[in-house]
């Protein structure tokens, strides 16, 4: 009798814990740049996001213990994070969510993309781009550029406005090592420097703003800046809105964690 009523005692704690489940598992919270490539692959997988203004706060996020993780470029990951980096505790996992290419944007129409594909392909075959990547460390992520010529449009070009106002207005954020400032605070970076060779062949002097990267396409067709080149990725949402140079630089989305 004693052990039927142990059996029936260990039945009804069994059922009474079914009932009431095991402790939910805490989920990974992810620091995400907004309106970034990282933050579209973050959302395709359902994870559980916050939505910072840029990759590098996203990295704050993880060294605060705000996030448990972030979701950046490969390109910065390898020069932002790890052993003699600005984050030494924070390493890439080997979770690569997917890969991808970079270009530059310009306002839809605009032959200002053309007149930039034709300078990519002159540095490329010269080898000016590839010396200004080994400087910064993104060689082996660069990409061919097949020959291209300058076709300027018929009417309200671009390149025209920006030669009559002296001046290429860059939209970027601080993106290591494709934008960001260096110790005498002036930006550098591989597409900061390849973007100053650009104004060069325009003639104009170039200057960079800083932007809400979630709002670039705003900020290109408001003419507050010129052109978007920051380690942007071309994702078929930015191909529509803008228009986009040939593809540059290979890159992938990370994970990186303390």
């Amino acid at each position: 009798m004693k052990k039927f009523i142990a059996l029936a005692m260990a039945l009804v704690m069994s059922l009474a814990l079914v009932a009431c489940g095991a402790p939910a598992e805490k989920k990974t919270v992810y620091a995400v740049e907004a309106g970034s490539a990282g933050e579209e692959v973050a959302i395709a997988n359902g994870f559980e996001i916050v939505s910072v203004d840029a990759q590098a706060t996203a990295l704050m996020e993880v060294q605060s213990g705000n996030a448990d993780a972030a979701i950046i470029d490969l390109l910065m990951a390898g020069a932002m994070v790890g052993e003699g980096t600005s984050y030494p505790e924070i390493k890439v996992t080997d979770q690569k969510l997917n890969s991808e290419q970079y270009g530059i944007g310009c306002r839809k129409g605009s032959d200002l993309a053309s007149f930039i594909n034709s300078v990519l392909a002159e540095t490329y075959a010269d080898g000016t781009m590839m010396e200004i990547a080994k400087t910064y460390g993104v060689q082996e992520a660069i990409i061919e550029q097949p020959a291209a010529e300058y076709v300027a449009a018929a009417a309200d070009s671009d390149v025209e406005y920006i030669k009559a106002k002296g001046k290429l207005i860059v939209g970027i954020t601080e993106f290591a090592p494709m934008d960001y400032l260096d110790a005498n605070n002036e930006w550098i970076g591989f597409d900061a420097d390849m973007s100053r060779i650009v104004a060069e062949e325009l003639g104009v002097e170039v200057e960079f703003v800083v932007i809400d990267w979630n709002n670039k396409v705003f900020e290109l067709d408001g003419k507050s800046i010129d052109v978007v080149w920051n380690g942007m990725t071309l994702t078929d949402a930015v191909k529509e809105a803008m228009e986009c140079t040939n593809a540059y630089c290979e890159n992938a989305q990370v994970v990186v964690s303390k």
